[in-house]
């Protein structure tokens, strides 16, 4: 009776291990075929093929709105974008510029880019700010910036105007809205990427 008990415990064991196996078969098929979550850049946001990533960095801030008539609806209102206004960061977390109204991006050495707006795209979440692509129209200092040519704007966080409280009784009411996104600089230099964050 004693040897029937063994091997009934033999088999049974034998039996638990299989099931095991095939569980972390089918584990190891679904992790090989799931789809990556890294973001991709929109090919409608993606720039010349000659021009070098210069630097990457992280913005926090505010979206800042003002409550106005729309132009072509004088009695209808909608919250209007005034001004970005952020903080810049690189990968250890120290500010190293600010981003406000321009929209122009300045670097703590001395170096400005101000861009203009070419493409739009949705983000992925729609509660996120539009991802974006522009081209640098101005510059001032020497510094990095100064050779920026290309700018996105992509991972956003936020940002979304209100959808409500916009009204006659609130004309020109100002509200900021948290957000943050990842920016990506281009230009023509020749030197190695700057990986800012």
């Amino acid at each position: 009776m004693r040897s029937i008990s063994i091997t009934a415990s033999i088999t049974a064991l034998t039996a638990t291990t299989l099931s095991v196996v095939g569980s972390i078969a089918t584990l190891t098929a679904l992790a090989q075929t799931a789809p990556t979550v890294s973001p991709t850049i929109p090919e409608s946001l993606k720039v010349p093929a000659e021009q070098q990533l210069l630097m990457k960095v992280y913005a926090e801030g505010d979206q800042i709105y003002t409550c106005q008539a729309k132009a072509d609806s004088p009695n209808t209102y909608e919250w209007t974008l005034k001004a970005p206004e952020a903080e810049l960061y690189d990968e250890q977390g120290q500010q190293i510029g600010t981003h406000y109204v321009g929209p122009s991006w300045e670097l703590n050495d001395g170096s400005t880019v101000v861009g203009q707006l070419k493409t739009r795209v949705d983000a992925p979440d729609t509660n996120d700010i539009p991802w974006l692509l522009l081209e640098a129209k101005s510059h001032e200092g020497e510094g990095l910036f100064s050779r920026v040519n290309w700018v996105q704007r992509i991972n956003t966080s936020g940002g979304k105007a209100p959808a409500t409280g916009c009204d006659r009784n609130h004309q020109n009411a100002e509200v900021r809205v948290g957000y943050s996104s990842d920016y990506y600089f281009y230009g023509t230099a020749m030197a190695q990427p700057r990986m800012g964050y």
